[in-house]
Formats: C-alpha cells, structure tokens, sequence
C-alpha cells in the first residue's frame, strides 16, 4: 500500500490541482473508513454531528410542533450550533450566545420604534451591532447579535415588547435543549484523542524514517526526493500542533461531565502523561533537522556533501531500526507491544549498526566534508534513538 501512495505521489507531483483533489478525496476515505471500523476520533466527529442534528429536530418539535409556534426559527437554530466538541464550551457558549442574542432583538426592537421602517431600522442597528459583535464579552458568538436583528427585522412582523420576549424565550428554549442533549447523550470526552495523536505521530515518524532509509539505501534520492521528506516532516509539525490541541480539549471535555456520564461513553479513563508530548516534539525536531542536513547535501550549490558507500547503507540500516521503534512506540500506545524479545534484539543490532559507524567517523575516506555530514547525520540518528529506544533501567520501572 505504501508503494502504490508513493507512485501515485511521483505521478501527481507538479499537478496541484489534481494532486489536491486526489489527496483530498483519500482523506475523506480513509475518515470513512476508520469511523466504520471503530472508535476513533471520526466515529466521534459522526457521533457529534449527529447530535447537532438531532438536537435542532428535537428543538423544532417542541418549539414549531408541540407548542405549535409559527415562527420557531430560533429554538433549533440556536440548539443546533450549541452541540460543540464539549459539554463545558457548550455551556459556555450558551450563555455568550444568549446574552448576544437578547442584545440583537433588544437593540433591533429600538431601531424599528425609532424609524418606524425594516430597512431604515436594519440601517440604524447593523452598525452597532457588527461593532458590538467585536466585544470580548461575547467570545465568538457576538455575530449572533447582529443575525437576530436581521431575523426580527426580516420577519415583517410587528416588533413588541412581547415579540421580542418570545424570541429571546425561543433562544433559551433552543439553548437548554442543545445543551443538555450535548451533555446527556454520549458527552463527547476526548481523552481518546491523545492517545490516538500519540501514536499516528509515532507510526508516521516511523513512516518517514522508512521512507528516507529506503532512499538512501537505493541510492535513487535527489533535491526532489530530499524536499519530499522535508514535506513529509512538516506534517509531523502539524501532527504536532493537533496533539497539543487534543491534549487541551482533554482537559476541558472533563469539566461538567459526571463520573457516570464518563463510564457511558466508554472512553479511556487514562491518557499518557504530558511527558510524552514533550518526548515526541523533540522527536519530529530531530526528523526534522535530518531531513533538512540530506535536503543541504544535495543542494548544487552548497559545499557539503552526502557520504556515500557502505556507511550509507549503514545509516539507512540505523534509520529503518529506529522506524521500526516508532512503529512499536505506536503500537505500545494503543494497546499492544513487540514483546521484550524483539525489543532486546532490536536494541543489539543498533548497538552494532551504531559501532560500526563511528567506525566509519574514524576513517578518511571519506574526506573532510562527507565525513561532517555523516556526523551531524549520526548525531540526529542517536537524539532519535535516545528519545525513542528507553534505557534498560526505564523499561523496567514501566
């Protein structure tokens, strides 16, 4: 499967267009069929999109069905955005929105009393409410201020103090229902997401690692295939970046959420210590800068120079290990491990690769320029393997 994403990459290169298509239409594959398969974080997006859903609905038939409202626009509008990623910014949210939207039909209200005129009153307010919409008090939801006054202004109706008493009722009703469907049916909890972040960064280090040692071995890499792996290293910046926001969301989807609420939606009761954050960022910037040093060794016009020969094949051996180590870290975070043997005769058969290399430090055939290349190329090799590979002593005490 790598091989055939790799030649369809080569085939696309330059035709942007068409890559991002292709690329994008992957993605939303590969998100089917891992919502399909089990629980993860795009079963959870499906989970919470249906709520949202399912909360507007449920809005509508109480507000337009049951207590038979002719204009119950508001109720399931409002329920409907208040389903978000937690139960805590729900509630947040709700209060901001609310308070933005009785600002909206207030302020409306006074401008149809004021110029007697939709269009004129629409004029007056727009203004000031956009600015207000800016307040910090408001959070993100200040828009919602100025999208009532149009709603109540659009309307054609009539603007009483009465009106906008049922409007603003209608937005509490629309508020309590989305928030408590939120809360009460599959709070979302995202402690999943750590994990899952976790070991897509560590499996796609791996991939990379892979990636590079395979080229190297081959000896068919050039500036393209150098930028390639420096492209690939950005997405383990970003990988990143999504780790940290899941470890943020991880903390707020706890707050609110009862012990039992936790037990229903079956969620992880543990997520890996915030050390191992840390680990992996200093793990993709030593992928980082490897990839960097192999894309400096085959620019025309710098002076380093890719060492060559059997050190090479070497150090893609030592990478390809390290991959393999990523993989296992991957695996370890989801639940499952090589075992101690396999561990043990990887760690040996790096020991060796390791010696042999310096070995290959030590001698001049290379010529002064491979041979700093080839140094700073082991030294990221063993700040990955430290970060990577733990110490005898550590794995015991885990």
């Amino acid at each position: 499967m790598t091989a055939v994403i790799r030649t369809a990459r080569e085939a696309l290169r330059g035709r942007r267009p068409v890559a991002a298509v292709w690329w994008e239409a992957c993605a939303v594959g590969r998100s089917v069929r891992a919502a399909w398969r089990g629980p993860g974080r795009e079963r959870d997006l499906v989970v919470q999109s249906l709520k949202a859903a399912g909360a507007a609905l449920l809005a509508w038939a109480v507000a337009g069905v049951w207590l038979g409202d002719p204009m119950a626009l508001m109720a399931p509008w409002v329920a409907l955005v208040l389903v978000q990623a937690t139960v805590y910014s729900s509630v947040r949210q709700a209060g901001e929105q609310f308070a933005a939207i009785c600002a909206g039909a207030v302020i409306a209200s006074a401008a149809q009393a004021i110029t007697d005129d939709h269009t004129g009153a629409l004029a007056l307010c727009l203004p000031v409410l956009m600015l207000m919409a800016n307040w910090s008090r408001f959070g993100g939801q200040g828009i919602y201020a100025a999208t009532t006054a149009v709603f109540v202004l659009a309307s054609g109706t009539a603007v009483s103090a009465a009106a906008v008493g049922h409007r603003v009722g209608q937005a509490a009703l629309g508020a309590a229902i989305g928030v408590a469907v939120n809360a009460f049916v599959l709070p979302p909890i995202h402690l999943r997401d750590v994990r899952e972040n976790l070991a897509a960064l560590a499996r796609e280090s791996g991939d990379l690692l892979h990636t590079v040692a395979t080229g190297l071995r081959e000896g068919e890499w050039d500036a393209q295939s150098a930028a390639g792996w420096s492209s690939d290293a950005a997405r383990l910046g970003r990988r990143l970046d999504a780790l940290y926001s899941a470890r943020s969301w991880s903390r707020e989807s706890l707050r609110l959420t009862s012990g039992p609420l936790r037990r229903l939606q079956r969620v992880p009761t543990a997520v890996p210590p915030e050390d191992e954050d840390q680990r992996w960022s200093r793990v993709t910037g030593n992928v980082t800068a490897l990839t960097r040093t192999l894309a400096v060794t085959v620019d025309e016009q710098r002076t380093p120079k890719a060492p060559e020969g059997p050190v090479l094949d070497l150090y893609a051996r030592l990478l390809a290990l390290i991959g393999d180590a990523c993989h296992a870290e991957a695996d370890r975070l989801l639940g499952s491990s090589a075992g101690p043997r396999r561990e043990a005769e990887t760690e040996t058969t790096m020991d060796e690769l390791h010696r042999r290399l310096q070995e290959g430090l030590r001698e001049q055939g290379q010529g002064a320029a491979r041979t700093a290349v080839l140094g700073t190329l082991v030294l990221q090799a063993e700040n990955l393997w430290a970060e990577i590979v733990p110490e005898p002593d550590e794995s015991a005490d885990q």
